[in-house]
């Protein structure tokens, strides 16, 4: 009788383990998941956010709608970019998306 209890009281005990080792491949996934996609989508994030903050006058900038133009004056919330000569436009800074180097070469050039 006091063989069985033994047997009895051995199995129960590897339930932990056992269940640790279903817990191991969601840690593992998470982890991959930090490095991979996570972790440079905030690198990315913090880097849009530097640039734009740091946008100054006569800067070529591009808007979310995809309109390319240079800065004219800048504040706090907002920026007025000339789209053509003489022809202003008063844009959100949140709404840009890229700042252009000025030495950049046109796509179509």
């Amino acid at each position: 009788m006091s063989t069985n209890l033994l047997l009895t009281q051995a199995a129960g005990s590897g339930g932990g383990a056992f269940a640790f080792a279903q817990i191991i491949p969601m840690i593992l996934i998470f982890v991959v998941f930090w490095f991979f996609l996570i972790r440079p989508q905030q690198v990315r994030m913090k880097e849009h956010r530097a640039k734009i903050a740091a946008v100054k006058p006569r800067d070529q900038v591009v808007t979310g709608g995809g309109i390319v133009g240079k800065v004219t004056r800048v504040d706090d919330e907002y920026a007025d970019v000339e789209i053509a000569q003489g022809v202003k436009i008063k844009v959100v800074k949140a709404t840009l998306s890229d700042v252009v180097s000025p030495g950049a070469k046109p796509a179509n050039d």
